[in-house]
């Protein structure tokens, strides 16, 4: 009889056969099954499956607790409605900066696409999590005389001996997507309060421009008419004309400004359409009183979750070139179980047919020997990579001492600007501005003292306004500073931080 030689079904760099030892199928399935049955049945207890939120319950109590609103995702018509419910409630009445951020959080499209992102990470930590699928293949090979069939099933050994050191680190992987998410949520929270802040100081600004426009239009009238009858010379009534037109352009500065922070304001919340004609104050609140803070480093190094992001991608960096270190010599190792089925048929001298009809059974492992490289590369790029995120995570930890400390005297400074604006500079200004309107009707000045100090008042008035806002936005980021999620930053940070993680999650 006639056989056909067969090439290995598997191919690496150098391929070690272990007992290639034909058996009879029966001997080999009695081998075989016992140990596949409890092997599948051992690898998999340790699966991890699919929470019930989407892991949303540790992004709720680490950034929800800290801010004091509620935080959901949106992931059918019923949460879809009641979070409507929710955002046109507060809309019915004037906005607050406590109103503003709790739309955002329940609105915002790209907080609710960061939420998405945390699930991919989920289902990418449990695809980490399960055993790798097995390869089953089936070939026929007939003849005039002979028939072969060949039933085979192919294992990664090496990717199942490291199964739960990389389930573990999948784990973990996930729980800094969490921490991640978490981020983002303080940081639309402290950005939305200070694009708050800056929309209503340009509603200040545009109120106290149409006041002082109203008060310098009436007097632009008089000078007209005093002009028209001898009573004011040319020189002073060009002055006065001169000084409301520039009330004019300014006020179209600020309407301009306004309309800016409140179309800022408005994608920070999410809104459009009839939404967006949402109400809010022309007057910023008077400061409180300032808050006293204590160790406000320590206490910055303890809360601030992109503090605890860093610390635990370095343990997770740890723990990676652990299996690193562990799986240095081996590249690739499969097991391959192959069953053959051999029949063919000979013509003898006298002319009968003799049948012959023969069962084989092999196993097969391929190993790939790193001549090469025994792993230097590897182990050496797991190596610079921890230190890279050790040196990081210390320059993070200067930084953030050096940024709670910024955040908080500039907090008190914003807060003393304010009470000097308000306790010494405009009372001074309104007396100035009081005595020069009474030695001008007196003839005591002309006209360009008057408006000299008009327009200073005008401006001190304007920097007070700015004064106050600043402050408010101080006080967000000192916050902030202390708790996580930006000082002042864009949002490119925390989209970055959350796709690293994800692609993270997927190795």
């Amino acid at each position: 009889m006639i056989r056909r030689s067969r090439s290995p079904i598997l191919t690496s760099a150098v391929s070690g056969k272990a007992g290639a030892m034909p058996q009879t199928g029966r001997r080999m399935r009695g081998l075989l099954r016992p140990g596949l049955v409890s092997g599948a049945a051992l690898l998999l207890t340790g699966c991890v499956g699919f929470s019930g939120d989407g892991g949303m319950a540790s992004v709720v109590s680490g950034s929800s607790a800290s801010i004091d609103k509620e935080v959901v995702r949106i992931s059918d018509d019923q949460s879809a409605a009641a979070a409507k419910e929710g955002v046109d409630r507060l809309l019915r009445q004037q906005l607050t900066a406590d109103a503003a951020v709790q739309v955002a959080l329940l609105n915002n499209r790209g907080l609710q696409a960061a939420f998405n992102r945390l699930g991919v990470a989920e289902a990418q930590m449990v695809s980490a999590s399960l055993p790798p699928n097995p390869r089953f293949g089936i070939s026929k090979l007939s003849g005039r005389f002979e028939v072969e069939i060949e039933r085979q099933i192919v294992g990664n050994l090496l990717a199942l001996a490291t199964l739960p050191a990389r389930a573990e680190i999948a784990r973990d992987q996930f729980r800094i997507a969490q921490q991640q998410t978490a981020e983002a949520v303080l940081k639309l929270a402290a950005d939305t309060r200070r694009q708050y802040w800056r929309a209503v100081a340009a509603n200040a600004q545009v109120a106290f421009y149409q006041q002082a426009s109203a008060a310098s239009t009436a007097t632009t009238e008089l000078f007209r008419r005093l002009g028209e009858s001898g009573g004011v010379n040319k020189i002073d009534q060009a002055r006065e004309f001169a000084f409301d037109a520039e009330l004019t352009v300014q006020l179209a500065e600020a309407r301009r400004r306004q309309g800016e922070e409140r179309e800022r304001l408005v994608r920070q919340l999410g809104l459009w359409g009839a939404d967006a004609r949402f109400r809010l104050p022309s007057a910023l609140p008077p400061t409180p009183r300032p808050q006293t803070a204590k160790a406000i480093e320590a206490e910055a190094l303890r809360q601030r979750v992109d503090m605890q992001i860093a610390r635990n991608e370095l343990a997770l960096l740890a723990r990676s070139l652990g299996l690193t270190q562990a799986v240095r010599f081996i590249n690739d190792a499969e097991l391959l179980g192959r069953r053959t089925y051999d029949r063919g048929r000979e013509i003898t001298g006298v002319g009968s047919v003799q049948r012959d009809t023969a069962r084989s059974s092999t196993l097969e492992l391929d190993i790939e020997i790193p001549i090469y490289d025994f792993g230097q590369s590897k182990v050496a790029m797991a190596e610079q990579t921890y230190m890279q995120a050790a040196n990081r995570l210390a320059e993070k930890a200067v930084n953030v001492r050096s940024e709670a400390r910024e955040a908080y005297a500039s907090y008190r400074a914003s807060y003393d600007i304010v009470r000097q604006y308000q306790n010494n500079v405009l009372p001074l200004r309104k007396i100035i501005q009081d005595e020069s309107l009474l030695q001008y009707n007196g003839m005591l000045t002309d006209v360009t003292e008057l408006l000299t100090d008009a327009r200073n008042r005008i401006l001190s008035n304007v920097a007070a306004i700015n004064a106050r806002r600043d402050f408010w936005i101080a006080h967000t980021n000192f916050r902030h500073a202390l708790i996580g999620g930006g000082v002042g930053g864009d949002g490119a940070v925390a989209e970055t931080a959350l796709a690293n993680a994800g692609a993270a999650a997927g190795h």
